[in-house]
């Protein structure tokens, strides 16, 4: 161990070899909050996405910090940049995301279909709420259970 003075205080400094023993290893449990829940199921389910199509889509801002902890989670990641006006960047899920949820990909993510039998969504809308829900068929095609069909050309380039 050596003890050395780092401008006002101390520091104290073990051997590359014995650092494993002074390191101490904590699970942290923190619970999503529903606008990161919502936001998180948006990027999966539609990723490459930006930050104003995760607006559109939610109805209401994305704060800053509900994306910087699912990037710190390390659930979510930067894109690429969209070859639109402004470049936006897009976020995408990782694969420790995937791996979390027991996904090969975000293909196998469950469909309209598997979560309404999971009984995940209500068939119904809660009563006085039949204005603000979108009916079925104008999901449209948001929840694809062809894991073949083609993809449209998403307007990007690679900056790798």
């Amino acid at each position: 161990m050596q003890v050395a003075r780092v401008g006002d205080a101390w520091a104290i400094r073990t051997a590359l070899d014995l650092g494993f023993l002074m390191a101490r290893e904590t699970v942290e449990t923190r619970k999503l909050s529903r606008a990161a829940i919502e936001t998180l199921a948006i990027i999966a389910y539609h990723q490459p996405v930006t930050r104003a199509e995760i607006e559109e889509i939610r109805g209401v801002s994305v704060s800053r910090g509900t994306v910087d902890q699912l990037i710190e989670l390390e659930w979510v990641r930067f894109g690429r940049r969209r070859m639109t006006p402004g470049r936006p960047v897009t976020y995408v899920v990782t694969q420790g995301f995937l791996d979390h949820f027991g996904l090969e990909s975000a293909r196998d993510l469950p469909g309209l279909k598997e979560l309404r039998e999971a009984g995940l969504l209500e068939s119904r809308p809660p009563d006085g709420a039949e204005g603000d829900l979108p009916r079925d068929d104008a999901m449209g095609d948001m929840f694809e259970d062809d894991p073949d069909a083609a993809l449209p050309d998403d307007g990007f380039i690679d900056e790798d």
